[in-house]
């Protein structure tokens, strides 16, 4: 497919600089454009590269200062997000390669009862179990389970693989991604006579909805009430939620993050790769963890932090630079401790 540049400008709502009629039908980045391309430019630091990509169109967030006095060769096409709006292009890209399927693939197995919309789309080996509800619009592709009651909202996209168990509810227009497995048992165990006894979990997870869910990501159901991931809560692979954990809305959870059960988080966090947090904390709002730190208790609002146990992130560097500098301090301490030794 081949867009112009005015073509583009106009479903962004941007403004063309150079030759509107400039024509593209792939993407790359900047510092590897080629004549066909298109890139974008959202982070000053890589503003040189616009004075040397051989990308043909580069989307340009209106905040970078462009100099005067150098040549650029590619059409410029400037927004108010660069990101955002290459974001919308991907989005539009994926829905024209990738578009919508309906009907019923067999074999596929359906259980008396179990309503589908005429506009979704159920693959071959999905299992829908008795009591199941899904919305209009949406995706479930081959070898999804879903345990009885489960309520799957619309236009919702459950890939290969995901296991959805009984009784769990997922939001409108959420993506879960291949392998996840939502609903499974939260690990609660009591130890009796020597041995640990299992411990029911009887609850259920709650997606609140707009809300996407890695490859391989697990969420386990409350063992009495919910688990509840906030509207618009983005989980990444790996990442391992416990029973009973509670978030609000827009949080961001990278990979391999794990949280302990009955954990309650704010709205718009954001915890970076391996962050690990203890059971029973409390989370405040709009907080930064970065990656592998670790949260043994409650945090307030608006902090960015680090480390083990977790610390405002500028006394965290300012530790690790002193951390390299131990062999020497203790040279040093002990050239003064022989000096003074001496001087007795």
């Amino acid at each position: 497919m081949q867009f112009t540049a005015q073509m583009i400008a106009g479903f962004l709502k941007g403004e063309v600089i150079g030759n509107a009629n400039a024509t593209v039908s792939d993407l790359a980045k900047i510092e590897e454009g080629r004549e066909g391309s298109l890139s974008f430019l959202a982070n000053p630091k890589y503003t040189e590269y616009l004075y040397t990509t051989a990308s043909s169109i580069v989307l340009l967030d209106k905040s970078i200062e462009i100099d005067s006095t150098k040549e650029i060769k590619a059409t410029l096409i400037k927004v108010d997000n660069a990101r955002a709006a290459m974001g919308m292009l991907l989005n539009m890209v994926q829905e024209a390669l990738n578009p919508r399927k309906k009907g019923i693939e067999q074999p596929s197995f359906i259980a008396d009862g179990v309503k589908v919309p005429e506009d979704t789309y159920i693959g071959a080996f999905a299992y829908l179990a008795k009591g199941v509800t899904v919305g209009e619009g949406t995706q479930i592709y081959p070898q999804v389970y879903l345990g009885d009651n489960v309520k799957v909202g619309k236009n919702c996209i459950l890939y290969a693989g995901v296991k959805v168990y009984h009784d769990c509810v997922i939001g409108d227009n959420c993506i879960l991604h291949a392998g996840c497995v939502i609903g499974a048992d939260g690990f609660g165990f009591a130890p009796v006579n020597g041995e640990y006894e299992k411990i029911s979990q009887i609850g259920n997870v709650i997606l609140e909805g707009d809300n996407e869910v890695g490859a391989n990501t697990t969420i386990d159901r409350a063992t009495m009430g919910h688990t509840i991931i906030g509207r618009g809560t983005k989980l990444d692979n790996l990442v391992q939620i416990g029973h009973n954990v509670v978030t609000k809305e827009n949080n961001i959870f990278c990979s391999q993050v794990g949280v302990a059960g009955t954990t309650k988080i704010g709205a718009w966090n954001t915890f970076a790769g391996q962050v690990g947090v203890a059971g029973q904390c409390e989370i405040g709002n709009q907080n930064t963890f970065g990656a592998q730190s670790g949260i043994p208790g409650n945090i307030g609002d608006k902090q960015v932090l680090m480390g083990y146990p977790v610390i405002p992130a500028r006394d965290w560097a300012r530790q690790a630079v002193y951390l390299k500098r131990l062999p020497d301090m203790q040279r040093d301490l002990q050239q003064i401790k022989k000096e003074l030794s001496n001087k007795e």
